[in-house]
């Protein structure tokens, strides 16, 4: 007999071609690689393509699945106010950094509202305090005007997107789907970009730091798009392997 799971388990088969436009999108962007010190609204569009891919994914699975998963639709935002703050960043070196950030910082309360508040998992959420604690006093003293509150908030926010999305897995209970799992990888994958932009930004430059930034970002959001949906097509993929 199946397990209740088995859907779950089958998710990146049946997902997975409706993420190809995604990856090319991905691959045009990293071949480009047009350059940051030139912005224009041709370079907006090619780093937002990869996100526009991840709307129509999810789009894809029809308004009636929308309608019927909340979460669904409160991801979908979030992926939408990502391409707005993608494209203020683009103009970060001209003042727009600051609203970049407050465009992510919409996303988080989003993703955290489409994760949910259960279960609990208090261990998770002290672990992901300390790291977010020891995150904002590395930063601190390279920190001046705004920024000292305003990252504050959004280190506070990240961390509580992240303890959100790692206390949904539930590995020592078996208690896990694919979409957790993505869930988890994804939020973890987007602290890394984020904390690896803001050291970029406010301590010492990185080593290639743009190509870690946006693998890990686009990858994240990927991951986290897929956690919003469940395989659809289960039963006839099980029929068509049994023939």
């Amino acid at each position: 007999p199946l397990s209740p799971l088995t859907p779950s388990f089958l998710l990146p088969l049946c997902e997975g071609p409706k993420l190809v436009p995604f990856f090319k999108a991905t691959c045009v962007y990293f071949v480009l690689w047009l350059p940051t010190s030139s912005p224009s609204w041709f370079s907006a569009l090619i780093k937002c393509l990869p996100i526009f891919c991840l709307w129509v994914f999810l789009l894809a699975h029809g308004f009636s699945f929308l309608c019927a998963r909340s979460s669904a639709r409160k991801i979908l935002a979030g992926l939408i106010f990502s391409a707005l703050g993608d494209a203020f960043l683009i103009w970060q070196e001209q003042g727009y950094f600051i609203h970049g950030l407050l465009m992510f910082a919409i996303t988080h309360i989003l993703y955290s509202s489409a994760f949910g508040m259960k279960p609990l998992n208090v261990a998770a959420g002290l672990i992901i305090t300390g790291v977010s604690s020891l995150s904002y006093i590395m930063l601190y003293p390279y920190l001046s005007g705004p920024f000292t509150y305003l990252v504050a908030v959004y280190i506070g926010l990240i961390g509580f997107m992240g303890w959100r999305a790692v206390a949904g897995l539930q590995l020592a209970n078996d208690l896990w789907t694919w979409t957790k799992l993505s869930a988890c990888l994804g939020a973890v994958l987007f602290i890394v970009s984020d904390l690896t932009i803001a050291v970029n930004k406010f301590c010492f430059p990185v080593p290639h730091s743009r190509a870690i930034i946006m693998a890990t970002y686009y990858a994240a959001q990927m991951l986290i798009a897929l956690s919003a949906v469940e395989c659809q097509d289960v039963e006839g993929l099980l029929t068509k392997s049994a023939q």
